[in-house]
């Protein structure tokens, strides 16, 4: 069984970076991050529901 990937707050940051300020579709993106789009859809998200600076704080810390 294949253990799942982590992803640091700074390679999040930067993915969600590709699409909103590069122009990048969700789609392109993910294929040149090696992700998954619907993933990098979920942060984009998460992101833009953020407003008090708490999105991608780890695993409860």
């Amino acid at each position: 069984m294949e253990t799942r990937k982590q992803y640091t707050k700074e390679f999040k940051l930067d993915a969600i970076s590709l699409v909103l300020d590069q122009g990048l579709t969700i789609a392109e993106a993910a294929r040149s991050l090696k992700s998954g789009a619907n993933m990098l859809g979920r942060w984009i998200k998460e992101n833009e529901a953020d407003n008090n600076g708490q999105a991608f704080r780890g695993n409860g810390n």
